[in-house]
């Protein structure tokens, strides 16, 4: 019997097949094999259009069905779902699309949110959403309602892409909290919809889907989709989460004092917290984990860097010798010693930092001294820095109360870097723990905790396998290295 997991992404779509026994992923794909089209009519618009996705799904469904290791007779107890967060999809009463979603990374919505923020007062937004309404996905739909009204008009419901994948599966529309606390429609203090975003903004809250806790029944396939999707109708969908939320799930982080971490093109680090709270200065953002509950509350802090791995593969394009490869750059670096000998790099080269309260500083190399330093170094100041802004992020969720101890994170992209592992270890003092799992082999095991086959998170990932342990040297030249980068952020920042 095989648990069958979903990431609905901007770039891809992946499938992956668990086995309910040994916990072992046995097959996985992901479609399309170059990166999925995103629709920009204008600067700063990013559009997709969800029939793709579910093109995608198809695809990428046969070809892990289509793997020998997987016996079709075994079949498929329980569907779960990752997904790209903040999207906005909207359909009509008919459960046609009306348009196509635009999704996380696109900003004109901003102006929206801050003017909700304004109107609505700090107080009330941070105290009940948590968050300012921003960029995401209620401010969207507020973007929709003026510029394009008789396509408002005609919404039945409103979804975020996760939602669309399990309507597509079943017929039936519903969306969790976590789902609604990321789009700003969570009124934690009320725990209900955020009706007075909501009256604000002009939007009817029957927009809003049902619903479903994220461990649950959610509907199950119809039989149209089952004949799309090459399985048997009637497997249930257990378990749906946006894409961050679920990585922390996929590397079993669940409990307060819990941490994730991804470094792939952007950076995120994503700590569990015990208590219902904000940063006044919306640095961060706080969204209902996979486990929340209103009388025993688990909220997710979400740090997003968006200058981390395109900074490394900047360098590599741009700097070391042609044709070097990751590893090659890794182990030159290595010849540099701990703080790169003064370089300190700002790895803010793509878009407006959240965490710097939306400055867009843009990157900047300090302390290059032409008589000493070399390519090397700044392979390792770039590192370094990637490693520093994370270590900036998570002073700002300790001073939220959340204590970081151990980081849990994947052994890809720049976590597959020695220099980056022991930097992040070495300046914030955790314990970095390495493991083999992705985003849709834990939609997979998460569909399993759903369905009940699996008692608690415990067992559900008692198979995960740890592939490394990285403890903190203790080596004061890493403190050091980081006072003198943060000196220089706070100078850029105050200069601009």
């Amino acid at each position: 019997m095989y648990l069958l997991g979903y990431d609905v992404g901007s770039s891809s779509v992946k499938a992956s097949l668990v086995d309910v026994e040994t916990g072992e992923c046995v097959a996985s794909a992901f479609y399309p094999k170059h990166e999925t089209t995103i629709i920009s009519k204008k600067a700063g618009w990013a559009e997709q259009d969800p029939l793709v996705w579910w093109d995608s799904v198809k695809h990428a469904t046969a070809e892990a069905l289509s793997d020998d290791k997987v016996n079709a007779s075994e079949g498929i107890a329980a569907i779960g779902i990752s997904y790209q967060m903040h999207g906005l999809v909207c359909l009509d009463k008919d459960g046609y699309l009306l348009r196509n979603s635009i999704i996380w990374c696109d900003s004109r919505a901003v102006p929206y949110g801050d003017a909700a923020f304004k109107a609505l007062g700090k107080e009330k937004c941070l105290g009940h959403l948590l968050n300012s309404p921003g960029n995401f996905t209620a401010s969207k739909l507020a973007w929709v309602k003026e510029n394009e009204p008789e396509l408002f008009d005609r919404i039945d419901k409103i979804m975020l892409p996760g939602d669309y994948i399990a309507y597509r599966m079943t017929g039936e529309a519903c969306t969790t909290v976590g789902g609604l606390s990321e789009g700003m429609f969570w009124d934690f203090k009320e725990n209900r919809p955020a009706s007075f975003l909501m009256d604000w903004f002009g939007f009817d809250e029957s927009f809003i889907p049902k619903i479903a806790p994220t461990f649950s029944e959610q509907g199950r396939l119809s039989r149209e989709a089952a004949e799309e999707l090459g399985l048997e109708p009637g497997i249930p969908i257990t378990y749906r989460a946006g894409d961050q939320p679920n990585n922390a799930l996929s590397l079993n982080v669940f409990n307060p004092g819990d941490v994730a971490a991804t470094a792939g093109t952007s950076g995120v680090v994503y700590g569990v917290s015990g208590k219902v709270s904000y940063d006044p200065k919306s640095r961060v953002n706080t969204f209902a984990h996979v486990n929340h509950d209103a009388l025993d509350p688990r909220l997710g802090i979400l740090l997003c860097i968006n200058g981390t791995g395109i900074s490394n593969a900047w360098i590599r394009r741009n700097v070391v010798p042609e044709g070097m490869m990751y590893d090659q750059m890794n182990a030159a670096a290595a010849e540099i010693p701990v703080g790169s000998e003064g370089i300190s790099i700002l790895p803010f080269g793509n878009g407006a930092e959240r965490m710097l309260s939306n400055s867009e500083t843009g990157c900047g190399i300090f302390g290059l001294n032409f008589n000493i330093h070399t390519w090397k170094h700044l392979v390792r100041a770039v590192q370094e820095g990637i490693v520093f802004s994370f270590k900036y992020g998570v002073d700002i969720m300790e001073e939220m109360g959340m204590k970081v101890g151990v980081i849990h994170a994947g052994h890809a992209n720049m976590f597959m870097s020695p220099i980056f592992r022991d930097t992040l270890a070495g300046v914030t003092g955790a314990t970095i723990k390495l493991f083999n799992t992705d985003g849709a082999a834990g939609a997979a095991r998460g569909a399993g905790i759903g369905a009940g086959i699996y008692k608690d998170n415990n067992e559900a990932f008692a198979s995960l396998k740890r592939m490394a342990v990285v403890e903190p040297s203790g080596d004061e030249r890493y403190a050091e290295a980081y006072s003198l980068w943060k000196e220089r952020l706070m100078k850029t920042i105050n200069n601009q």
